[in-house]
Protein backbone atom coordinates (compact mmCIF):
# COMPACT_ATOMS: atom_id res chain seq x y z
CA UNK A 1 0.00 0.00 0.00
CA UNK A 2 0.97 3.38 -0.73
CA UNK A 3 0.81 5.93 1.63
CA UNK A 4 -0.11 9.46 1.77
CA UNK A 5 2.39 12.69 1.69
CA UNK A 6 2.27 12.17 5.78
CA UNK A 7 3.10 8.55 6.40
CA UNK A 8 0.17 8.38 7.94
CA UNK A 9 -3.07 5.72 7.26
CA UNK A 10 -5.62 8.43 7.94
CA UNK A 11 -9.40 7.29 7.51
CA UNK A 12 -11.92 8.57 5.17
CA UNK A 13 -15.79 7.90 5.28
CA UNK A 14 -17.65 8.21 2.12
CA UNK A 15 -21.09 8.71 1.96
CA UNK A 16 -22.30 7.27 -1.49
CA UNK A 17 -24.78 5.56 -2.86
CA UNK A 18 -23.92 4.84 -6.56
CA UNK A 19 -21.38 2.52 -6.69
CA UNK A 20 -19.34 3.92 -9.60
CA UNK A 21 -18.71 7.05 -7.75
CA UNK A 22 -17.71 5.15 -4.72
CA UNK A 23 -15.42 2.91 -6.88
CA UNK A 24 -14.05 5.87 -8.43
CA UNK A 25 -13.39 7.92 -5.04
CA UNK A 26 -12.45 5.10 -3.32
CA UNK A 27 -10.43 1.99 -4.63
CA UNK A 28 -9.15 4.20 -7.80
CA UNK A 29 -8.21 7.37 -5.76
CA UNK A 30 -7.58 7.50 -2.32
CA UNK A 31 -6.80 3.88 -1.40
CA UNK A 32 -3.72 3.80 -3.66
CA UNK A 33 -2.81 6.76 -1.42
CA UNK A 34 -2.62 5.15 1.49
CA UNK A 35 -6.08 6.52 3.03
CA UNK A 36 -8.43 3.91 5.08
CA UNK A 37 -11.79 4.29 3.74
CA UNK A 38 -14.88 3.08 4.48
CA UNK A 39 -18.17 3.54 2.31
CA UNK A 40 -21.65 2.95 2.90
CA UNK A 41 -24.44 3.66 0.69
CA UNK A 42 -26.93 5.06 3.08
CA UNK A 43 -27.05 8.46 5.74
CA UNK A 44 -29.12 6.43 8.22
CA UNK A 45 -26.08 3.66 8.43
CA UNK A 46 -23.53 7.11 7.98
CA UNK A 47 -23.95 8.18 11.73
CA UNK A 48 -23.35 4.83 13.71
CA UNK A 49 -20.23 4.53 11.06
CA UNK A 50 -19.17 7.83 12.10
CA UNK A 51 -19.26 7.41 15.45
CA UNK A 52 -17.61 3.94 15.12
CA UNK A 53 -15.14 4.34 12.69
CA UNK A 54 -14.11 7.69 13.76
CA UNK A 55 -12.74 9.21 10.32
CA UNK A 56 -10.56 11.78 9.67
CA UNK A 57 -12.54 13.35 6.87
CA UNK A 58 -15.76 12.10 5.52
CA UNK A 59 -16.95 12.72 1.76
CA UNK A 60 -20.97 13.29 1.46
CA UNK A 61 -22.83 13.10 -1.50
CA UNK A 62 -25.74 15.35 -1.06
CA UNK A 63 -28.28 13.89 -3.80
CA UNK A 64 -28.54 10.68 -1.26
CA UNK A 65 -32.06 9.35 -1.19
CA UNK A 66 -34.17 9.15 1.94
CA UNK A 67 -32.19 11.36 4.32
CA UNK A 68 -30.15 14.13 1.72
CA UNK A 69 -26.72 14.95 2.61
CA UNK A 70 -27.54 18.54 4.28
CA UNK A 71 -30.16 16.36 6.79
CA UNK A 72 -26.82 14.15 7.50
CA UNK A 73 -24.85 17.25 8.63
CA UNK A 74 -27.06 18.19 10.99
CA UNK A 75 -27.79 14.50 12.57
CA UNK A 76 -23.70 14.03 12.15
CA UNK A 77 -23.43 17.89 14.74
CA UNK A 78 -26.04 16.79 16.93
CA UNK A 79 -23.70 13.55 17.96
CA UNK A 80 -20.97 15.22 18.24
CA UNK A 81 -19.19 14.05 15.55
CA UNK A 82 -16.33 16.47 14.81
CA UNK A 83 -14.70 15.42 11.60
CA UNK A 84 -14.35 17.95 9.02
CA UNK A 85 -16.89 17.26 5.85
CA UNK A 86 -16.35 17.55 2.23
CA UNK A 87 -19.53 17.50 -0.05
CA UNK A 88 -20.17 16.24 -3.60
CA UNK A 89 -22.56 18.27 -5.87
CA UNK A 90 -23.58 18.78 -9.49
CA UNK A 91 -23.73 21.99 -10.88
CA UNK A 92 -27.49 23.12 -10.29
CA UNK A 93 -26.79 22.54 -6.83
CA UNK A 94 -25.18 25.85 -6.03
CA UNK A 95 -27.96 26.57 -3.29
CA UNK A 96 -27.36 22.99 -1.29
CA UNK A 97 -23.59 23.61 -1.36
CA UNK A 98 -24.54 26.61 0.54
CA UNK A 99 -26.32 25.36 2.97
CA UNK A 100 -24.21 22.59 3.23
CA UNK A 101 -21.68 25.21 3.89
CA UNK A 102 -23.36 26.87 6.66
CA UNK A 103 -24.16 23.12 8.23
CA UNK A 104 -20.33 22.39 8.67
CA UNK A 105 -18.57 21.54 5.54
CA UNK A 106 -15.69 22.67 5.12
CA UNK A 107 -14.89 21.56 1.00
CA UNK A 108 -16.58 20.28 -1.63
CA UNK A 109 -16.27 18.52 -5.08
CA UNK A 110 -18.42 19.37 -7.53
CA UNK A 111 -19.46 16.36 -10.44
CA UNK A 112 -18.25 14.93 -12.74
CA UNK A 113 -14.98 13.86 -10.39
CA UNK A 114 -11.80 14.10 -11.54
CA UNK A 115 -9.20 11.75 -9.53
CA UNK A 116 -6.48 14.78 -8.81
CA UNK A 117 -9.44 16.92 -7.71
CA UNK A 118 -10.65 14.32 -4.92
CA UNK A 119 -6.61 14.17 -3.87
CA UNK A 120 -6.22 18.24 -3.57
CA UNK A 121 -9.59 18.52 -1.27
CA UNK A 122 -8.85 15.77 0.81
CA UNK A 123 -5.37 16.64 1.36
CA UNK A 124 -6.81 20.32 2.11
CA UNK A 125 -8.73 19.18 4.58
CA UNK A 126 -6.79 16.39 6.02
CA UNK A 127 -3.73 19.91 6.34
CA UNK A 128 -6.43 21.54 8.54
CA UNK A 129 -7.18 18.59 10.30
CA UNK A 130 -3.22 18.00 11.71
CA UNK A 131 -2.40 21.83 11.83
CA UNK A 132 -5.99 21.82 14.33
CA UNK A 133 -4.65 18.76 16.00
CA UNK A 134 -1.39 19.64 16.24
CA UNK A 135 -2.33 23.26 18.23
CA UNK A 136 -4.30 20.79 20.25
CA UNK A 137 -1.30 18.52 20.93
CA UNK A 138 0.90 21.65 22.06
CA UNK A 139 -2.23 23.47 23.98
CA UNK A 140 -2.39 20.29 26.39
CA UNK A 141 1.85 19.70 26.71
CA UNK A 142 1.14 24.04 27.55
CA UNK A 143 -1.02 22.77 29.92
CA UNK A 144 0.37 19.77 31.41
CA UNK A 145 3.37 21.92 31.88
CA UNK A 146 2.04 24.77 33.71
CA UNK A 147 0.24 22.24 35.93
CA UNK A 148 4.00 20.64 37.02
CA UNK A 149 5.56 23.96 37.20
CA UNK A 150 2.45 25.25 39.57
CA UNK A 151 2.87 21.58 41.06
CA UNK A 152 6.81 22.77 41.14
CA UNK A 153 6.11 26.15 43.14
CA UNK A 154 3.98 24.59 45.56
CA UNK A 155 6.42 22.08 46.61
CA UNK A 156 9.11 24.47 46.63
CA UNK A 157 6.96 26.81 48.67
CA UNK A 158 6.09 23.88 51.04
CA UNK A 159 9.81 23.04 51.46
CA UNK A 160 10.82 26.98 51.97
CA UNK A 161 8.07 27.08 54.53
CA UNK A 162 9.50 24.18 56.80
CA UNK A 163 12.36 25.82 56.42
CA UNK A 164 11.08 28.80 57.98
CA UNK A 165 9.62 26.68 60.96
CA UNK A 166 12.89 25.26 61.53
CA UNK A 167 14.02 28.76 62.95
CA UNK A 168 10.80 30.05 63.85
CA UNK A 169 8.09 27.47 65.30
CA UNK A 170 7.17 28.22 68.74
CA UNK A 171 7.51 24.93 70.35
CA UNK A 172 9.08 21.56 69.04
CA UNK A 173 5.76 19.81 68.62
CA UNK A 174 4.84 22.48 66.16
CA UNK A 175 8.07 22.27 64.12
CA UNK A 176 7.14 18.46 64.14
CA UNK A 177 3.67 18.81 62.74
CA UNK A 178 4.69 21.06 60.22
CA UNK A 179 7.36 19.02 59.02
CA UNK A 180 4.88 15.44 58.37
CA UNK A 181 2.13 17.89 57.09
CA UNK A 182 4.86 19.05 54.56
CA UNK A 183 6.12 15.60 54.05
CA UNK A 184 2.82 14.47 52.92
CA UNK A 185 1.96 17.15 50.83
CA UNK A 186 4.82 17.24 48.56
CA UNK A 187 5.05 13.34 48.39
CA UNK A 188 1.17 13.52 47.13
CA UNK A 189 0.52 10.68 49.89
CA UNK A 190 -2.51 10.64 52.26
CA UNK A 191 -1.23 10.06 55.57
CA UNK A 192 2.27 10.12 57.32
CA UNK A 193 4.28 10.13 60.59
CA UNK A 194 7.09 11.33 62.32
CA UNK A 195 9.58 8.81 64.57
CA UNK A 196 12.58 10.32 66.93
CA UNK A 197 14.78 8.49 68.22
CA UNK A 198 15.06 8.51 72.31
CA UNK A 199 18.16 9.12 73.51
CA UNK A 200 17.87 7.55 76.38
CA UNK A 201 15.78 4.42 75.80
CA UNK A 202 17.43 4.83 72.11
CA UNK A 203 14.14 3.42 70.86
CA UNK A 204 11.46 5.38 68.32
CA UNK A 205 9.16 7.34 69.54
CA UNK A 206 5.52 8.68 67.16
CA UNK A 207 6.17 12.47 67.56
CA UNK A 208 3.98 14.02 65.07
CA UNK A 209 1.46 12.19 62.53
CA UNK A 210 -1.28 13.29 59.59
CA UNK A 211 -4.29 11.30 58.72
CA UNK A 212 -3.88 8.22 60.24
CA UNK A 213 -6.30 5.58 62.50
CA UNK A 214 -7.17 6.35 65.79
CA UNK A 215 -5.42 3.57 67.14
CA UNK A 216 -2.72 4.68 65.73
CA UNK A 217 -2.66 8.15 66.95
CA UNK A 218 -3.38 7.08 70.25
CA UNK A 219 0.43 6.30 70.37
CA UNK A 220 1.66 9.51 70.50
CA UNK A 221 4.71 10.36 72.28
CA UNK A 222 4.72 6.33 72.94
CA UNK A 223 7.00 4.27 71.36
CA UNK A 224 5.53 2.48 67.92
CA UNK A 225 6.79 0.21 65.41
CA UNK A 226 5.05 0.15 61.90
CA UNK A 227 7.21 -3.07 60.74
CA UNK A 228 8.89 -0.91 58.31
CA UNK A 229 10.77 1.59 60.31
CA UNK A 230 12.75 -0.42 62.15
CA UNK A 231 14.26 -1.83 59.04
CA UNK A 232 15.01 1.52 57.15
CA UNK A 233 16.37 2.60 60.45
CA UNK A 234 19.04 -0.37 59.93
CA UNK A 235 19.48 0.42 56.64
CA UNK A 236 19.61 3.84 56.77
CA UNK A 237 18.56 4.55 53.41
CA UNK A 238 15.21 4.78 51.81
CA UNK A 239 12.78 2.65 51.02
CA UNK A 240 9.39 2.25 48.75
CA UNK A 241 7.19 -0.49 48.77
CA UNK A 242 3.63 -1.01 47.83
CA UNK A 243 1.16 -3.51 46.95
CA UNK A 244 1.17 -7.63 48.05
CA UNK A 245 4.86 -7.32 49.53
CA UNK A 246 3.61 -4.53 51.95
CA UNK A 247 0.70 -6.55 53.30
CA UNK A 248 3.29 -8.64 55.70
CA UNK A 249 3.89 -4.92 57.77
CA UNK A 250 1.50 -2.93 60.20
CA UNK A 251 1.77 0.00 57.84
CA UNK A 252 -0.76 -1.76 55.25
CA UNK A 253 -3.57 -1.34 57.89
CA UNK A 254 -3.15 2.58 56.73
CA UNK A 255 -2.24 1.80 53.45
CA UNK A 256 -0.96 0.41 50.08
CA UNK A 257 1.66 2.12 49.16
CA UNK A 258 4.44 3.34 51.57
CA UNK A 259 7.83 5.83 51.33
CA UNK A 260 10.00 5.77 54.50
CA UNK A 261 13.24 7.75 54.94
CA UNK A 262 15.78 8.22 57.78
CA UNK A 263 16.49 11.63 59.64
CA UNK A 264 20.06 11.53 60.20
CA UNK A 265 22.76 13.68 62.05
CA UNK A 266 26.12 12.54 60.96
CA UNK A 267 25.23 8.76 60.09
CA UNK A 268 23.36 8.15 62.72
CA UNK A 269 19.80 7.66 62.16
CA UNK A 270 17.97 9.63 64.79
CA UNK A 271 14.21 9.99 63.36
CA UNK A 272 12.53 8.47 60.73
CA UNK A 273 9.24 9.58 58.09
CA UNK A 274 7.16 8.01 56.66
CA UNK A 275 4.33 8.71 54.45
CA UNK A 276 1.70 6.48 52.82
CA UNK A 277 -1.33 5.77 49.75
CA UNK A 278 -4.14 4.44 50.65
CA UNK A 279 -4.44 3.22 47.03
CA UNK A 280 -1.11 0.48 45.77
CA UNK A 281 0.06 3.62 43.51
CA UNK A 282 4.22 3.90 44.00
CA UNK A 283 6.06 6.75 45.23
CA UNK A 284 8.68 7.74 42.34
CA UNK A 285 11.91 9.11 42.27
CA UNK A 286 10.78 12.53 42.37
CA UNK A 287 8.92 11.98 45.34
CA UNK A 288 11.38 10.37 47.17
CA UNK A 289 13.97 13.12 46.14
CA UNK A 290 11.30 15.59 48.13
CA UNK A 291 10.75 13.52 51.04
CA UNK A 292 14.69 13.47 51.47
CA UNK A 293 14.59 17.25 51.28
CA UNK A 294 12.23 17.01 54.23
CA UNK A 295 14.30 15.11 56.13
CA UNK A 296 17.60 17.02 55.63
CA UNK A 297 15.02 20.12 57.44
CA UNK A 298 14.14 17.63 60.19
CA UNK A 299 17.58 16.67 61.15
CA UNK A 300 18.60 20.12 61.51
CA UNK A 301 15.02 20.53 63.62
CA UNK A 302 16.49 17.78 65.92
CA UNK A 303 20.04 19.15 65.89
CA UNK A 304 18.82 22.37 67.14
CA UNK A 305 16.33 20.83 69.72
CA UNK A 306 19.03 19.16 71.06
CA UNK A 307 21.51 22.41 71.17
CA UNK A 308 18.38 23.90 72.93
CA UNK A 309 18.31 21.00 75.72
CA UNK A 310 22.13 21.14 76.13
CA UNK A 311 22.12 24.28 77.01
CA UNK A 312 18.91 24.51 79.28
CA UNK A 313 20.63 21.46 81.00
CA UNK A 314 23.97 23.95 81.64
CA UNK A 315 21.75 26.77 82.95
CA UNK A 316 20.02 24.79 85.21
CA UNK A 317 23.57 23.06 86.40
CA UNK A 318 24.79 26.51 86.99
CA UNK A 319 21.73 27.43 88.84
CA UNK A 320 22.05 24.53 91.01
CA UNK A 321 25.90 25.34 91.10
CA UNK A 322 24.89 29.07 92.47
CA UNK A 323 21.62 28.47 93.78
CA UNK A 324 22.61 25.60 96.14
CA UNK A 325 19.64 23.21 97.96
CA UNK A 326 16.08 24.48 97.30
CA UNK A 327 15.74 24.43 100.95
CA UNK A 328 18.56 27.09 101.05
CA UNK A 329 17.21 29.28 98.76
CA UNK A 330 16.05 31.61 101.00
CA UNK A 331 18.79 32.10 102.85
CA UNK A 332 21.69 32.48 100.06
CA UNK A 333 22.09 34.85 98.12
CA UNK A 334 20.85 34.66 94.45
CA UNK A 335 23.28 36.71 92.17
CA UNK A 336 22.29 36.91 88.61
CA UNK A 337 25.03 39.12 88.06
CA UNK A 338 27.19 35.74 88.87
CA UNK A 339 24.97 33.56 86.16
CA UNK A 340 25.77 36.46 83.69
CA UNK A 341 29.39 36.23 84.23
CA UNK A 342 28.80 32.04 83.41
CA UNK A 343 27.23 33.00 80.02
CA UNK A 344 30.02 33.60 78.05
CA UNK A 345 31.90 29.96 78.92
CA UNK A 346 28.72 28.45 78.18
CA UNK A 347 28.15 29.78 74.65
CA UNK A 348 31.84 29.12 73.97
CA UNK A 349 31.34 25.59 74.89
CA UNK A 350 28.54 24.80 72.61
CA UNK A 351 30.41 26.87 69.87
CA UNK A 352 33.65 24.44 70.50
CA UNK A 353 31.33 21.56 70.35
CA UNK A 354 29.65 22.69 67.03
CA UNK A 355 33.42 23.31 65.45
CA UNK A 356 34.28 19.98 66.23
CA UNK A 357 31.27 18.42 64.76
CA UNK A 358 31.53 20.45 61.81
CA UNK A 359 35.95 19.37 61.83
CA UNK A 360 35.05 15.93 62.03
CA UNK A 361 32.22 15.82 58.88
CA UNK A 362 33.34 13.50 55.95
CA UNK A 363 30.46 13.60 54.11
CA UNK A 364 28.27 12.24 56.92
CA UNK A 365 26.07 15.56 56.77
CA UNK A 366 23.88 17.46 53.62
CA UNK A 367 25.41 20.65 52.52
CA UNK A 368 22.07 21.73 54.12
CA UNK A 369 22.85 20.48 57.75
CA UNK A 370 26.28 21.75 57.67
CA UNK A 371 25.09 25.31 56.57
CA UNK A 372 22.09 24.99 59.63
CA UNK A 373 25.24 24.25 61.86
CA UNK A 374 27.49 26.99 60.72
CA UNK A 375 24.78 29.45 61.33
CA UNK A 376 24.02 28.52 64.35
CA UNK A 377 27.78 28.97 65.38
CA UNK A 378 28.24 32.08 63.86
CA UNK A 379 24.53 33.23 65.83
CA UNK A 380 27.25 31.89 68.78
CA UNK A 381 29.40 34.07 68.06
CA UNK A 382 27.39 37.29 67.32
CA UNK A 383 26.32 37.15 70.92
CA UNK A 384 29.72 36.16 72.35
CA UNK A 385 30.54 39.55 70.88
CA UNK A 386 27.72 41.44 72.25
CA UNK A 387 28.64 40.32 75.95
CA UNK A 388 32.25 41.56 75.13
CA UNK A 389 31.02 44.63 74.27
CA UNK A 390 28.62 45.22 77.28
CA UNK A 391 29.84 47.89 79.71
CA UNK A 392 32.14 45.76 82.44
CA UNK A 393 29.22 46.06 85.15
CA UNK A 394 26.43 44.93 83.09
CA UNK A 395 23.65 43.93 83.83
CA UNK A 396 22.83 46.11 86.80
CA UNK A 397 21.74 44.47 88.76
CA UNK A 398 21.53 44.39 92.60
CA UNK A 399 22.38 41.05 94.72
CA UNK A 400 19.03 40.33 96.52
CA UNK A 401 17.78 37.44 98.58
CA UNK A 402 14.68 35.46 97.24
CA UNK A 403 11.59 36.38 99.03
CA UNK A 404 13.13 39.94 99.99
Amino acid sequence: MIKNMNGSNERVLLVESDPEISDLISRQTLLPMGYQVETVGASSLAIQEAIRYAPDVIIINLDLPGLSGKDLLVALASQGVDAPAIVIAKKEMEGDVLQAFRLGAVDFLGWPLREAEVISAVERVLKQVRARREREMLARQLKQTNQELQRRVRELTTIFAIGKAVISAPDVQSLFEKIIEGAVFVTEADSGWLLVRDERSKVFILKAYRNIPPIVAAKLNQPWDDGLSSLVALSGETLAIHGNPLKRFKVAKVGQSALVTPVKTKREVVGLLVVVRKEAHPFGASQQTLLEAVADYASIALINVRLFQALEERVNMLQQTSGGDASEASTKPYSITEQYAQLPDSLAAIREEISQILASDTGQFTPLQTHSLQAIQQKIIFILELIENLPAKSPQIKTEKVGE
